[in-house]
């Protein structure tokens, strides 16, 4: 089987479960939830920076999935959408929390699909992601850890595409100045 035929396969039984959850199928939705739910509580983690928001943004994520599925159009990927809808709620919940504290230290050696040596390491580009401007972070994150286009970064932002590039540059060179290395090329 190639991988545009998984692709395909997968879509198609997704499309099946979304297609059920429309109908009203809670089992269906729920089994939605635990596909998902791990990937957007990162994205909201990383967006907002605070663990409590972030499982408050998680639950409202899929609290407005739920209710707007019926709108769901297929043009992009069930993750795609749950995603948009997560940082459209870590924006507004962003907004009126003001400053966060910084987050505590993960040993886990893991960023993003990234695996490193130490867990030195993993807190120093923590730490240095963590420190980026808001909007600097939600471009890296979104196109650098996510893997977005960048039209679809701006598109989840909300800003033009000329502009969600000009963060990702700016992320990435506050990065290279705070870590002292290249890191993240295009």
């Amino acid at each position: 089987m190639t991988q545009a035929q998984a692709q395909s396969g997968e879509i198609d039984w997704e499309a099946g479960l979304v297609q059920r959850a429309r109908a009203g199928d809670a089992r269906a939705f729920e089994r939605i939830y635990r596909e998902h739910s791990g990937r957007v509580y990162g994205l909201c983690l990383r967006m907002t920076r605070d663990v409590q928001l972030a499982e408050d943004c998680t639950q409202e994520t899929f609290i407005n999935a739920w209710r707007a599925l019926g709108r769901f159009e297929t043009r992009s990927t069930l993750g795609t959408w749950l995603h948009r809808i997560a940082v459209n709620v870590s924006l507004s919940k962003r907004r009126k929390s003001g400053p966060v504290e910084s987050l505590p230290d993960d040993d886990t050696g893991a960023i993003g699909d990234w695996t490193l040596e130490t867990p030195v390491e993993v807190r120093e580009i923590e730490a240095a992601i963590d420190a980026l401007p808001d909007g600097a972070r939600d471009a890296l994150v979104l196109h650098a850890l996510y893997g977005y286009s960048h039209d679809e970064a701006a598109q989840m932002l909300g800003l033009a595409e000329g502009t969600c590039k000009a963060q990702l540059h700016r992320a990435r060179r506050l990065l290279r100045d705070r870590l002292g290395m290249e890191v993240l090329s295009a």
